[in-house]
């Protein structure tokens, strides 16, 4: 019998489940500091090494890392990730790429 498949629904809820679910235990104080501890990986692979280890250390801290929670659950992470970054710049690089070729396309036909 073949397995039924989860739809990209169900895997979009149980995605953004989990990110909810991490955002609440990160905002209890001594679960939140256990979590943000032992995330500390994850953030260092997807912010890079100082923002990483910045993004967890303040979530660790109890208070701070409740408010800096609460306020990321509404408008998105305060210390961005890499990734956002690099893929920015891979862009406008292969633009001017582009628009350097078409130059030189553009001279040689001339």
């Amino acid at each position: 019998m073949a397995e039924k498949k989860p739809s990209l629904k169900r895997k979009a809820i149980n995605a953004g489940g989990w990110q909810v679910a991490k955002r609440v235990a990160k905002s209890l104080p001594y679960v939140g500091s256990a979590l943000a501890i032992g995330l500390v990986g994850y953030n260092v692979k997807k912010k890079g090494f100082l923002r990483g280890v910045s993004d967890s250390a303040l979530d660790a801290i109890p208070v701070v890392g409740t408010v800096k929670n609460v306020t990321e659950f509404f408008t998105g992470d305060l210390i961005p990730a890499k990734e956002a970054k690099e893929i920015d710049e891979k862009i406008k690089e292969k633009h001017l790429i582009d628009a350097n070729v078409s130059k030189k396309a553009k001279k040689k036909l001339n």
